[in-house]
């Protein structure tokens, strides 16, 4: 418990207070104790909050960030790859005699933004934390971050677009996307016997919609529905016994030391297949949510890594163990990273035949923040 004392004794300010089992505005309490305690209301700010709170506050959220931060480094010394920080802790307050006052961390937090951790979806954050420097990045693998915005740990992610299609209380709130016009060269289908004859399909666990889409054209094309495994993210295709492996993300740059019968790239089969592109991951919020202009700032960021690809290129390279040029032309010539009107009907189509096999709700809609519905 973490004790603040602000004018007439008030042991707590936020923006939100729960006393005496009762959601309460802070203004409302502040005025009602301190009339209590002081002989005049408390001076106010511009907000009209207490001004002594509200710096009481600021102090407070300092604190935390740089809790947080130190608790990141600590992440970082242990994992090899960024992983995120769960937004679990909750911060109780301490009480007067008559009042319990307690308040989560989410009554004062910043908005926290979730990423992709691969490569492709550097170019979409390049230079956020300029464009949104009060907002809080944490970069992930797809499916946790899905995970996360579900539960609230994140305020807009990046998710997988089938985990769009998945929950109705979300928006798309940004045309900055990770899209393939044709070969994505980063989500793979590996296959050990004809696709005609897979039985078990081992699917990365970082992936979402890659797995849906992969599930879509063996049962599409060639009417396979496989017994299902998961793939985990540090294991390799010769742990598993699996007829088909799908890997996606920077780990599916390199080829797999083993012979395959067949190997897909994705999204040179959709377009094969369909004619259209496809939408790996959006960004997308609770349809409630205000993110204040942090949406703006998600379309100038990918702007602003568009333009600086070949830097993004020369320094994410080495990490991943291809060569610039090869970075350069996945950033490039691989991914789109606009959603524009074919992306869109690439959704729909993606969509419908999600529905038919099971994999998202009937009445699945695409809901585009300032847009129709797609």
């Amino acid at each position: 418990m973490i004790p603040l004392t602000g004018v007439g004794g008030l042991k707590l300010f936020p923006h939100r207070l729960h006393v005496g089992g009762n959601w309460v505005s802070a203004l409302h309490q502040t005025e009602k104790l301190g009339s209590a305690k002081t002989r005049n209301p408390p001076t106010r700010g511009r907000w009209g909050f207490n001004q002594q709170a509200v710096t009481e506050r600021q102090r407070i959220v300092v604190s935390y960030r740089a809790q947080r931060q130190n608790r990141n480094r600590e992440i970082s010394l242990v994992c090899e790859k960024p992983r995120a920080l769960y937004n679990r802790t909750f911060i109780d307050m301490i009480s007067s005699s008559q009042n319990s006052v307690t308040m989560t961390d989410s009554a004062y937090h910043p908005v926290r933004i979730g990423a992709v951790s691969y490569l492709n979806s550097k170019p979409l954050i390049e230079g956020l934390s300029e464009l949104a420097p009060e907002c809080e990045l944490i970069l992930d693998y797809p499916s946790r971050l899905a995970d996360n915005l579900a539960d609230g740990l994140l305020d807009v992610a990046l998710i997988p677009s089938v985990e769009c299609l998945r929950d109705p209380a979300y928006e798309i709130v940004s045309d900055a996307c990770v899209a393939t016009r044709g070969p994505v060269m980063s989500v793979k289908l590996y296959s050990r016997v004809p696709p005609g004859e897979v039985r078990s399909l081992a699917l990365d666990e970082g992936s979402r919609t890659s797995a849906a889409l992969a599930r879509i054209m063996l049962a599409e094309r060639f009417g396979v529905e496989p017994q299902l495994q998961s793939l985990p993210l540090d294991a390799a295709t010769d742990s598993t016994d699996a007829d088909a492996i799908l890997l996606i993300g920077d780990r599916a740059f390199h080829r797999p030391d083993e012979p395959f019968v067949a190997t897909w790239d994705l999204g040179q089969e959709w377009l094969d297949w369909t004619g259209l592109p496809f939408v790996f991951a959006m960004w997308a919020a609770r349809s409630r949510d205000d993110l204040d202009g942090v949406d703006e700032a998600l379309c100038r960021a990918r702007d602003n890594g568009l333009k600086n690809a070949g830097v993004i290129a020369r320094r994410e390279a080495p990490k991943l163990g291809i060569t610039e040029q090869t970075a350069m032309r996945y950033l490039t010539h691989n991914l789109h990273f606009t959603l524009g009107s074919a992306e869109r009907q690439g959704l729909t189509l993606f969509r419908e035949l999600a529905v038919k096999l099971g994999l998202v709700p009937e009445r699945a809609d695409l809901v585009f923040r300032n847009y129709s519905t797609a």
